[in-house]
């Protein structure tokens, strides 16, 4: 009986955070973009970038005249997006590469034809993801959540690294933009079992992915900093939006989510703002280890900032992707 109580509570914790969220945006607007800065020259990759907020982030960056490349394992989606954003805007560089976060050969692959464009890389966007998936697995044998929402983008964020430390100089930072969410309050990392083996929970499993995520930006952090890198590292909270996550609510849950979803969740484009504004405001040049609600700078929970465990959860990371 006693193996069973932490997937309640990974479930209970996941629906509190839910209701405080919801309570913020009831009685908060959503945060509204500053004018920008044009981002001429400048070159982004947007995972998950054909739908939802990823959409978004993609379109509002190439109205900056940043080139886009959209990264997402959906070819034909992609490429009509890209023809969409094309003429929508009437301008801007924007282009679609396959990349499938489930898949570590994919992700490598994804690397290899970017470097052999030659193009350098200025904004990376962690935003792609799923959530409240039933148990599956990733093509390497991983719990889904963890290894497509953490796992892949731990492992894409360390290849690149070289060309955005290339592309950054003083003054003009690269910057690495991390989606996490509310949910990694409620979340738990347990390093002897992060495929949820014991007990699988969809709630904890996505929550977990979240914290895992908000704890690699700050490690990753303080690394570039000891280095003295020109590259900045923030997270960002979209809040609750209404996209394609839900769809994997349970019934229940579904059917109330729908009567409050126009009321209280926000939309793509409010929910993309804060990471727009984490890639491009000039305000926060050079400064990084920040987590970004509401376009505000954040408390995240005690337990993301443990650096003992970011540590230890960074030495799993690369061994189970297999980097030195």
């Amino acid at each position: 009986m006693w193996w069973f109580l932490p997937c309640i509570l990974g479930f209970i914790r996941l629906y509190l955070d839910g209701v405080k969220v919801l309570l913020y945006q009831l009685f908060n607007r959503s945060f509204s973009l500053p004018d920008l800065p044009k981002q001429n020259g400048k070159v982004a990759i947007v995972t998950g970038g054909t739908r939802g907020m990823g959409y978004e982030i993609s379109r509002h960056l190439v109205s900056l005249d940043m080139h886009v490349v959209i990264a997402g394992n959906e070819e034909q989606e992609g490429l009509a997006v890209v023809k969409k954003i094309r003429e929508e805007l009437n301008h801007g560089k924007v282009e679609f590469m396959y990349l499938d976060l489930a898949s570590l050969t994919s992700v490598r692959h994804f690397v290899q034809r970017y470097k052999a464009k030659g193009l350098p890389l200025h904004i990376l966007v962690n935003n792609a993801g799923v959530m409240l998936v039933p148990e599956r697995r990733t093509d390497d044998g991983f719990e889904l959540h963890f290894g497509l929402n953490y796992l892949g983008h731990f492992l894409l964020t360390n290849l690149l690294l070289d060309v955005l430390k290339k592309s950054g100089k003083p003054g003009k930072c690269s910057r690495i933009v991390i989606m996490s969410s509310a949910t990694h309050y409620g979340g738990r990392l347990t390093l002897d079992d992060l495929q949820g083996r014991m007990c699988y929970s969809a709630h904890g499993a996505y929550a977990q992915s979240k914290l895992a995520l908000l704890m690699f930006s700050y490690h990753l952090q303080d690394q570039l900093w000891v280095r003295g890198d020109p590259v900045t590292v923030n997270a960002v909270d979209p809040g609750m939006v209404d996209t394609a996550l839900y769809d994997n609510l349970s019934s229940p849950a579904q059917l109330a989510k729908k009567p409050f979803a126009k009321l209280l969740f926000r939309t793509p484009a409010e929910g993309a703002s804060t990471a727009i504004y984490a890639a491009a405001a000039s305000e926060l040049e050079g400064i990084g280890g920040l987590y970004l609600y509401n376009g505000r700078k954040t408390e995240s929970s005690a337990l993301s900032y443990n650096e003992r465990l970011q540590s230890k959860l960074w030495k799993e990371s690369c061994a189970l992707v297999g980097l030195q």
